[in-house]
């Protein structure tokens, strides 16, 4: 159908005519708006969950008083592996197969570790597996871990919770553990197993864990080759925390050079004397199940914007897919047309593919979004202003 200007995620000063398929939705335009806030990378630590036992695994003398939480597990067949030591003592039982013949190879167990990379939870349970295959090299195979930022272990734990629907329904920790497919459940209880079953015994200290999350946080971050910017955001006035964004420079370099420079506001002025600069800035658009617009530097209407280039440059390439929430592109009011408007996607947008230039991913932030998000609209126009409080390079 025909949308104006604002229609796609575009920019322009007059009306324009865009024919998308949008789902009921126009598509991210100029005079209409996407951005958001960012904080530091610190590490998480698990709400006080405690080291709930597995019932699969405890004797009656294990402190049977704990309260146990919806998502753990009443039965863990895991749990009854047998020692080396255990089996070498079981006596033959009458068999199909006589009891002096071969049986078939132990298979490994397969340990897998998916968790937010920053939370120290996340490095006690890929601790312990580790150890597991270190101490026993042919019993476990090569530990499976998953390091996840905040928006993709969102989006994880609620496809798991839709996939063990009431085993964890409640579930809040900030990793998940896996032996050989099935749910364990958090790091404490992947501990309690390895020390039952395993005598695996973890010394550190919660100090060395944090110091360790730390180290591997900031490790992590660097070895992507990105650049990470951020956008503290208010809603009235009231600050409600920040949006951090994976910039992929090595696709989109110059796109990428745009935007941070724009966060950091180390451009000064442009010729025609806009302040180069997201501070101060509004998000003036949002579309339900579509994607938040802003941007706009010059007068915050939606309808204009700068570069760093001067007043437009051009497509630098489609490369980076509209398959997720959370995608940073740049706004336009046609082929060849970004300044400084840019949207965040609210959901998969695949009808604006080679459309408009993704850039970038939102990768902290997830409740900041959410509160963006529900901001009420009149024709799409928040109307509680949005605004950008500060911004800047995350490692500057």
């Amino acid at each position: 159908m025909g949308v104006r200007a604002g229609g796609q995620p575009g920019r322009g000063t007059q009306d324009a005519e865009l024919s998308v398929p949008l789902r009921g939705n126009s598509v991210p335009g100029h005079s209409l708006a996407p951005g958001s806030p960012a904080t530091g990378a610190k590490f998480i630590k698990d709400p006080p969950v405690g080291p709930l036992p597995l019932a699969s695994f405890l004797s009656a003398g294990d402190g049977g008083g704990a309260t146990r939480l919806p998502w753990r597990r009443a039965v863990f067949v895991l749990g009854a592996i047998p020692s080396a030591a255990m089996a070498s003592q079981q006596q033959c039982r009458p068999r199909p197969t006589p009891c002096g013949s071969k049986s078939p190879p132990e298979q490994p167990l397969q340990v897998k570790v998916v968790g937010l990379f920053k939370s120290s939870s996340f490095h006690i349970a890929k601790s312990a597996a580790e150890s597991l295959k270190s101490n026993y090299p042919s019993k476990f195979e090569d530990p499976i871990i998953v390091p996840l930022q905040e928006l993709a272990w969102d989006r994880y734990l609620q496809e798991k919770k839709q996939e063990l629907k009431n085993e964890i329904w409640e579930y809040s920790s900030y990793v998940m553990c896996f032996v050989n497919n099935q749910f364990l459940g958090d790091a404490f209880d992947f501990q309690k197993w390895a020390q039952k079953m395993w005598d695996i015994v973890d010394f550190k200290t919660p100090e060395l864990y944090e110091a360790l999350t730390v180290d591997y946080s900031a490790k992590f971050l660097r070895d992507t080759k990105h650049d990470f910017v951020f956008l503290d955001i208010s809603i009235d006035l009231h600050p409600i925390g920040r949006l951090i964004f994976e910039l992929y420079c090595d696709a989109c370099p110059k796109t990428c050079r745009n935007f941070q420079v724009l966060c950091t506001g180390k451009a000064g002025y442009s010729q025609r004397g806009i302040r180069l600069h997201y501070v101060g800035s509004i998000f003036h658009r949002i579309v339900q199940n579509g994607w938040i617009q802003g941007g706009d530097i010059v007068a915050g209407k939606g309808d204009d914007g700068e570069s760093i280039y001067g007043p437009t440059f051009e497509d630098e390439n489609f490369s980076i897919p509209h398959d997720k929430r959370g995608v940073l592109g740049m706004v336009n009011k046609g082929r060849h047309s970004n300044a400084s408007q840019f949207y965040i996607t609210l959901q998969p947008t695949p009808y604006l593919d080679r459309k408009y230039v993704a850039f970038g991913q939102l990768i902290e932030g997830t409740q900041v979004l959410k509160n963006l998000e529900l901001v009420p609209t009149e024709n799409e126009r928040p109307k509680q202003q949005c605004m950008v409080i500060d911004s800047g390079d995350l490692y500057a």
